[in-house]
């Protein structure tokens, strides 16, 4: 009983003195739903430049917030969606982009997964290749180790 009351006295010493988060404001939608929609499709198409591994969407960073609010400003101008995507990009560089076209400086980014795969595949042939020539000796343990693990395992209870 005493430890309950102990433990309890401890969480809620634990929970007090954590210090509140400030809760943020939601961010604030077009009145357009329309608008919204078009603004949530083209955000989704730009890399947050603050999480580059997440949409312009997705990310919370306060970059990305802006951009957000910037891309629904471009559209209430009347702008289109590739002026708003050429816009940004003309801005923060084809890396905005999250998916980006295929031309000659972006070519690694396109095929540098399939030939690091093409490359680790042939290096484990060659690997194999050379390890069905050797011996059948050559993979054996030596007698060394194997008395060392003999005396290990008795020593120990």
């Amino acid at each position: 009983m005493r430890k309950r009351a102990i433990g309890l006295a401890f969480a809620t010493a634990l929970v007090l003195a954590a210090p509140a988060a400030p809760a943020k404001e939601a961010a604030p939608e077009a009145a357009d739903p329309v608008l919204e929609a078009r603004m949530t499709r083209i955000t989704s198409e730009l890399r947050c430049l603050v999480c580059q591994n997440q949409t312009i969407a997705d990310s919370h960073a306060e970059l990305a917030v802006d951009l957000r609010r910037q891309t629904r400003e471009l559209l209430v101008q009347g702008k289109t969606d590739r002026e708003v995507i050429e816009y940004m990009t003309a801005r923060y560089g084809d890396f905005v982009l999250y998916r980006p076209p295929l031309q000659a400086n972006t070519g690694l980014l396109w095929f540098g997964p399939a030939a690091m795969l093409l490359a680790g595949a042939g290096i484990l042939v060659l690997i194999l290749r050379r390890r069905s020539r050797m011996p059948a000796g050559a993979f054996e343990a030596d007698d060394e180790s194997i008395d060392a693990i003999d005396t290990d395992a008795m020593t120990k209870p």
